[in-house]
């Protein structure tokens, strides 16, 4: 029997474009199976709800034939996924230590997002079923 409670929390701290679609793609995942679905943004991480930088994340190097292989598959852009799990009530929360440091504020992310610290994640966290980092 499934359960509807599960919560699932994510620590996205690194922030490059196979990272991106490895954060989005779960969240998006279990936010569509009716989880709870938090994501902590810290460090490099927050590139990737950043208002232009989630735009234009870098390959690895030596992948770039992904990015053909995306698109002829039709596997939905970043920003698409962004926009898909905010859509679907996935809790995004950025590091707010880790704004203050890069001297960035809450209006150079994308909209909806929370600010807070690893207290904010660790209150989500704490009941989560399924714990990931990325």
């Amino acid at each position: 029997m499934e359960n509807n409670n599960t919560r699932v929390a994510i620590i996205a701290a690194n922030g490059g474009m196979f990272d991106a679609y490895k954060v989005f793609n779960i969240a998006t995942a279990a936010a569509a199976s009716d989880k709870e679905v938090g994501i902590f943004f810290t460090f490099e991480g927050l590139n990737l709800i950043h208002k232009e930088a989630h735009k234009n994340l870098a390959m690895p190097e030596g992948k770039e034939h992904f990015k053909e292989g995306f698109e002829k598959t039709n596997v939905p852009s970043i920003s698409e996924l962004l926009e898909m799990a905010q859509e679907m009530g996935v809790k995004m929360i950025g590091c707010q230590m880790t704004m203050d440091v890069m001297n960035l504020e809450k209006d150079d992310f994308v909209e909806g997002i929370e600010v807070g610290g690893a207290a904010s994640f660790i209150e989500f966290a704490k009941d989560a079923d399924i714990s990931l980092t990325f």
